[in-house]
């Protein structure tokens, strides 16, 4: 299994990106699906969190700037970020719970950072 993250950039502060991560490989099926990101210096963070369900959480940092999103059919979950900050610069991860087979249980894999740098 692999999780292909894309989107990052620099973009001035104000401005949008929107993060993609693809899951590929042998799956099962997928749990939760979450972004989790890390600034230079700092712990890595949960930004945001989807289950398969369609519920969502956020950290309040984020909330009503940051959009998850997920297609189960593609195997994708989106990050839509507006109202961008130089404090959200950061490299972001995404994360799955996936099951490989109806025999195993679900494990969390992570996909390579994306990074995402905001100018002020």
């Amino acid at each position: 299994v692999q999780l292909q993250a894309s989107g990052g950039g620099l973009v001035q502060a104000g401005g949008s990106l929107r993060l993609s991560c693809a899951a590929s490989g042998s799956i099962f099926s997928i749990s939760a699906m979450s972004w989790y990101r890390q600034a230079p210096g700092k712990q890595r963070e949960l930004v945001a969190r989807i289950t398969s369900g369609g519920s969502t959480n956020y950290a309040d940092s984020v909330k009503g700037r940051f959009t998850i999103s997920r297609d189960n059919a593609k195997n994708t979950v989106y990050l839509q970020m507006n109202s961008l900050k130089p404090e959200d610069t950061a490299a972001y991860y995404c994360n799955s719970d996936i099951r490989i087979n109806i025999h195993k249980v679900a494990s969390t894999y992570w996909g390579q950072g994306t990074l995402v740098t905001v100018s002020s």
